[in-house]
């Protein structure tokens, strides 16, 4: 029985946060180490192209984002861990799509259909003032990269469940072309994900610039944790834990014999200075081992470039010959002689 292929995409624009790390990192990485599955994790450096036309952002990002994932333990001996970039096949392969991909298909998503209506209601006379191709038809990219690999399963958020659907779509319509080719991906959406607040008690979100980045240093990580927003409720008064930042974070890297102990504390009436810095030790003990290790990659890039070079091997290894198969599929080939 061929083990089920899942994967997973990073865009390469920010710093990974507590809220990356809960809500994607931390479950990707423990997947990493199923023997059942083949887990495919790549840095979309492509698709950060779409909204980032800052190199060295980009560049920085990449980095970060490779050293996070190998500081928190990711099994590259099991899951293959590539640059997008450095897998050309998948950008050939988003050609062919486009190709058969309807446009009123592209019409109807979420991105494009938001930044249409954001024109209208700014009183734009054309609708797609500003908008690029990239940003158009980057569905089907995301496309490419499911369907490069024949992805089973691909775990998203419920808001990118549409670029499942469309990847569906394409991938179906190319097979109806050409012969079956690619298997149908299927959405993992975790009901229970958790999705952390960040210092402002909105959703945390490099959107909102209210994130804790994952690896900062103590003195910094203390600093933030003090500047997250909480109510005017003074110690001595009970508290409720529900829908309060700090005690989400809290439980998010907590068993539940501590939450418990926290949850009777908020109704003691836990003073929230106090909570701030409960919150402070605990994160930051929870990953003193992780940060050290995350510091000592980003001082030796050669063995993160290394790393991600042997994971392109391993991913052209499916691409290269796939890649043979489509354009023998659509009559892209050398004249016989």
């Amino acid at each position: 029985m061929s083990k089920a292929i899942v994967l997973t995409g990073i865009t390469t624009t920010g710093t990974p946060h507590l809220g990356n790390y809960v809500g994607a990192i931390r479950p990707a990485i423990a997947a990493s180490k199923d023997a059942n599955v083949t887990p495919f994790y790549f840095l979309a450096d492509y698709h950060a192209l779409i909204k980032c036309h800052e190199p060295d952002r980009v560049r920085q990002s990449s980095l970060e984002i490779a050293a996070t994932w190998l500081a928190l333990g990711l099994d590259t001996s099991n899951a293959v861990f590539y640059r997008q970039s450095d897998v050309p096949e998948i950008l050939e392969l988003s050609w062919m799509l486009t190709c058969v991909a309807a446009k009123g298909l592209m019409n109807r998503a979420h991105a494009y259909k938001a930044a249409v209506a954001e024109n209208e209601q700014g009183g734009e006379n054309d609708p797609d003032k500003g908008i690029t191709m990239g940003l158009f038809s980057y569905p089907i990219l995301m496309a490419a990269d499911m369907l490069m690999f024949n992805a089973n399963k691909v775990p998203v958020g419920k808001d990118q469940i549409q670029h499942i659907e469309m990847a569906r779509d394409i991938a179906g319509r190319f097979n109806h072309i050409y012969g079956e080719h690619f298997v149908l991906p299927e959405a993992v959406v975790e009901e229970h994900a958790s999705t952390l607040l960040g210092l402002d008690g909105r959703k945390m979100s490099k959107s909102y610039n209210n994130t804790i980045p994952l690896f900062e240093s103590e003195k910094k990580l203390k600093k933030l944790i003090n500047k997250i927003k909480t109510n005017s409720l003074e110690p001595g008064e009970p508290k409720d834990p529900e829908g309060c930042t700090l005690f989400g974070i809290y439980q998010a890297f907590a068993s539940q014999a501590e939450v418990a102990e926290i949850r009777q504390r908020y109704a003691d009436g836990i003073a929230w200075g106090e909570m701030k810095q409960v919150l402070f030790e605990h994160i930051n003990e929870h990953l003193i081992p992780a940060r050290e290790r995350y510091e000592a990659l980003m001082q030796a890039p050669e063995h993160i470039e290394e790393q991600l070079q042997e994971g392109a091997k391993k991913a052209r290894a499916v691409s290269v010959p796939f890649m043979q198969e489509l354009r023998k599929a659509v009559g892209i080939s050398r004249i016989s002689l």
